[in-house]
């Protein structure tokens, strides 16, 4: 709860340590709330009601279990589960799919993603520039970031971006994107569950005393300001209005207060559970809830991390608990978005960041592997029932249409309006940088 007031231990002004620190602690990296959002749209691109919801799973999913089965490959290779057909005639996925097979034609399959790096993190599926030559000062910013500095919010009193990963032991794989070059302003508004509980139960607040703990909280992010020589902090004072606006109204309250959603819908999603899985992220199937409820209260981008998908051993049993679990939540969005008339201005992608062995071993688990993965996208006006490229007999290399991450990108900044060839970004050297990488495109396939 926000109570400003109260506790034992005071600062010369009446505010205590403890609440000032919970005020604070409302956004990431220990930034204020007010660092990280902005008041007002940047030039050179229109208000819309465009958005995308980013969702990663983390580890590597197992491609050639979920929706590129490999019936004609050795036992060794081809695994345990049985493909089901969809909606969409020619389309098969995994049997542990079955409301995605009902609705395919919401969604476009590739299966020919190609570029990962092999590393556990999330950089490929965050950052449209992946380039690691020629990177400027602050570093590449994420996709969510890049929307928040081009668009910003959709409305007064919402983050333009919104990242519902816990902290995860390892920690690449809660990382929502970090805004490089364009300052922490632009980084992500993480309502994590302590921080939720302070906005959506807000009754013992009055605005006199929101008045004086904003002067405080000025002479902190002053602080931090002067003694900052990298320059990705200028600025910040311009968004503690907009955070304070936040803090006194009911919207993003309202948002993140899923208690008054329907139960029934809710029950259609499923709950998950808050329980990380090892050093991975949670299985809540609540954020994927929270997610369409962000967007429609005004953010531009929502990330989310799913479970731990790094399946070495055990791969057959743990996808029998979470490829369900993942099935549900995912129809139950996209169906959601459709019927509110939210799914063509609401764009998703499902993805993780590589793929898995061909070779079960013996553990039976698969291992790394980067050179071909899988994703899912769905809404934002694409072409959707179809598969877009193949992988070969044992799903170890990408046969047909070999697919960049950045090109996936290009296409979700399409889908904002947002035209790769002609935006660009000044850096911190005053030097403007494309949003994606040379010669990256959006997928003629989905647009």
């Amino acid at each position: 709860m926000l109570t400003i007031a109260g506790s034992k231990y005071r600062h010369c002004d009446g505010v205590t340590r403890r609440n000032f620190l919970r005020v604070g602690a409302l956004g990431l990296g220990g930034l204020s709330l007010g660092n990280l959002l902005r008041t007002e749209a940047q030039a050179g691109v229109g208000k819309s009601n465009k958005s995308t919801i980013m969702i990663f799973l983390p580890g590597g999913p197992p491609h050639q279990d979920m929706w590129d089965l490999k019936l004609d490959a050795p036992s060794e290779v081809r695994g345990e589960f049985n493909p089901i057909s969809t909606n969409v005639d020619g389309i098969q996925i995994c049997e542990e799919f079955p409301q995605m097979a009902k609705m395919a034609d919401k969604f476009a399959f590739i299966r020919s993603m190609v570029g990962a790096r092999g590393g556990h993190d999330a950089l490929q599926c965050l950052y449209p520039r992946a380039s690691r030559t020629g990177v400027p000062a602050g570093g590449w910013p994420s996709f969510g970031a890049t929307v928040s500095k081009l668009m910003g919010a959709k409305n007064d009193g919402a983050p333009a971006f919104a990242g519902l990963q816990p902290v995860c032991g390892h920690r690449q794989w809660g990382d929502p994107g970090m805004p490089g070059y364009l300052g922490a302003s632009h980084a992500a508004f993480k309502p994590t569950f302590d921080g939720k509980a302070d906005l959506t139960r807000n009754t013992n607040i009055t605005l006199d005393r929101l008045d004086q703990r904003q002067g405080l909280l000025r002479a902190f992010d002053n602080y931090r300001r002067d003694v900052d020589s990298s320059g990705l902090m200028a600025g910040l004072d311009s968004f503690e209005q907009n955070a304070f606006g936040i803090l006194t109204s009911s919207g993003l309250a309202e948002a993140l207060d899923l208690e008054k959603e329907d139960p029934k819908l809710r029950e259609r999603y499923g709950r998950g559970s808050e329980k990380k899985q090892a050093d991975g992220s949670h299985k809540l199937l609540d954020d994927f809830l929270m997610a369409r409820r962000l967007i429609e209260a005004g953010a531009r981008c929502v990330s989310l991390a799913f479970s731990r998908w790094d399946w070495h051993s055990g791969n057959f049993n743990r996808g029998r608990e979470d490829f369900p679990m993942l099935d549900q939540a995912l129809t139950a969005l996209v169906e959601d978005l459709d019927q509110r008339g939210m799914l063509d201005d609401t764009s998703i992608v499902v993805w993780g960041e590589f793929g898995r062995t061909p070779k079960i071993n013996a553990k039976a688990g698969r291992d790394h592997w980067p050179r071909v993965s899988t994703a899912v996208l769905a809404g934002g006006g694409m072409k959707t029932g179809q598969v877009i490229g193949s992988t070969d007999r044992l799903g170890g290399e990408a046969d047909s249409r070999p697919v960049k991450f950045g090109e996936v990108h290009a296409t979700l900044y399409h889908n904002m309006g947002i035209d790769v060839n002609k935006v660009s970004i000044n850096d911190l050297s005053g030097r403007p940088q494309y949003l994606v990488d040379p010669g990256i495109q959006p997928m003629k396939e989905l647009v």
